[in-house]
């Protein structure tokens, strides 16, 4: 399998109006900074962002820089500007390529917006549902700019999510409205914050259903893809923009269904990622596995932005329950039952598990769990180290030998 082909990968359409959404939403971003007539938040990907919309606040989203640091592969150069400040190597690289950032102005919203820096918080809102990480992250900058930091502390590893803990989480972020009642100036009104949460539920279900998708052969989409097109998700929840560009994107792949277009042309093997990706070699990684007619189309990592316990008519319980229910928060026996439910759903024929060196939270090989999946289900799977954006901790040709490897195992055991 050392004969190098072409790959063929199917365009998405709609990415031209994502483009659009997204650097509208970074411009008015950048000029509430510059005029400080909006207040702005800074909200850990996972975190209560509707409860900030409905105070007023524009939500921004460190963890989206850091996905950019990767993507544009400028993260392994700033990584040792927030070590040389006391912060280890072996943590959340996300963290330390965002402070290596700040610290050198020096960010990818420049090249590809014409913005000269992150904007300034006025707050700083963290879930710790994902890592202890955020929450270090967020104190920094709230120490460096000098804004209040609060956040939400939620248990982690529970196999089922019961009231005692929705109860716990609920409470908490309904507990927020004081203080950003205050910071705002802004009363809480319920009103609004129903409103938020009908377009975040709205948002959710049509990403749910873009993803869904993936499980019609050939698959219309594949995960590199939806490493992308995720961006809306992420930053535009809550808001009419989201709801619009999911509409646009589903109906674009129900006509790839329809048609039987295929994300990667003769699609072979179908893949799923568990991690996170490595974001400075999306493009690297959808072009091998493309060449080896093997489309990776679903994963986990995706998925983190599915709420579909959102209820605007108890929004701080259905907040809660949503996320907290994430997979990232889980015990491994209830993410091994969300993994075999997605082997069986997406038809997969191998896993591929990132070890990402300084992710641990998202890297779920570390344990056993690869082996008892496969014991359990018949279907391999394939260990490969990295970091989703550390690219020192990457072997680029020994992980293509191990895929290309894996992908004749899959072939052999057919």
């Amino acid at each position: 399998m050392t004969q190098e082909i072409k790959p063929i990968r199917k365009k998405i359409e709609a990415t031209g109006l994502m483009n659009k959404y997204m650097a509208e939403y970074f411009h008015e971003l950048d000029d509430a900074s510059k005029s400080r007539d909006r207040k702005i938040a800074w909200c850990t990907s996972v975190g209560p962002a509707e409860l900030l919309h409905s105070f007023g606040f524009l939500v921004y989203y460190p963890e989206n820089h850091g996905a950019m640091l990767g993507a544009t592969r400028i993260a392994t150069d700033l990584i040792p500007y927030a070590n040389a400040i006391g912060y280890s190597p072996d943590i959340c690289s996300y963290l330390t390529s965002d402070i290596g950032s700040y610290l050198t102005n020096n960010t990818p919203l420049t090249k590809a917006y014409g913005i000269k820096s992150v904007p300034k918080p006025d707050v700083l809102v963290f879930n710790t549902n994902q890592c202890r990480d955020v929450q270090d992250w967020m104190a920094w900058y709230a120490y460096e700019f000098k804004v209040p930091l609060i956040g939400v502390n939620t248990p982690r590893t529970p196999t089922e999510v019961n009231d005692v803990i929705i109860e716990s989480v609920a409470k908490q972020i309904e507990g927020m409205a004081v203080e950003l009642e205050e910071i705002s100036g802004n009363k809480f009104d319920p009103n609004k914050l129903k409103a938020v949460m009908a377009l975040s539920k709205e948002c959710t279900e049509l990403w749910k259903e873009v993803l869904s998708l993936a499980a019609t052969k050939p698959s219309p989409i594949s995960f590199f893809d939806g490493t992308i097109h995720m961006g809306p998700a992420v930053v535009l929840r809550g808001t009419q923009h989201a709801v619009d560009y999911y509409e646009v994107l589903l109906t674009e792949l129900k006509e790839r269904v329809a048609n039987k277009v295929g994300a990667i042309e003769d699609e072979k093997y179908r893949i799923y990622w568990e991690g996170m990706p490595i974001w400075g070699r999306l493009r690297q990684h959808s072009d091998l596995f493309a060449g080896l007619n093997a489309c990776v189309l679903a994963s986990t990592y995706c998925n983190s932005w599915i709420f579909s316990d959102f209820d605007e008519s108890d929004p701080f319980t259905s907040m809660a329950k949503a996320y907290t229910e994430l997979f990232i928060v889980r015990s491994d026996a209830a993410k091994e039952e969300y993994i075999k439910k997605m082997i069986k759903a997406f038809s997969i024929d191998g896993i591929i598990y990132h070890d990402a060196k300084t992710c641990p939270n998202n890297s779920n090989c570390r344990y056993g769990m690869p082996r008892r999946i496969e014991t359990e289900t018949g279907v391999p799977s394939i260990t490969i180290n990295g970091d989703l954006n550390d690219l020192r901790m990457i072997s680029d040709e020994q992980n293509k030998t191990n895929i290309e490897a894996f992908i004749e195992q899959i072939e052999e055991n057919r």
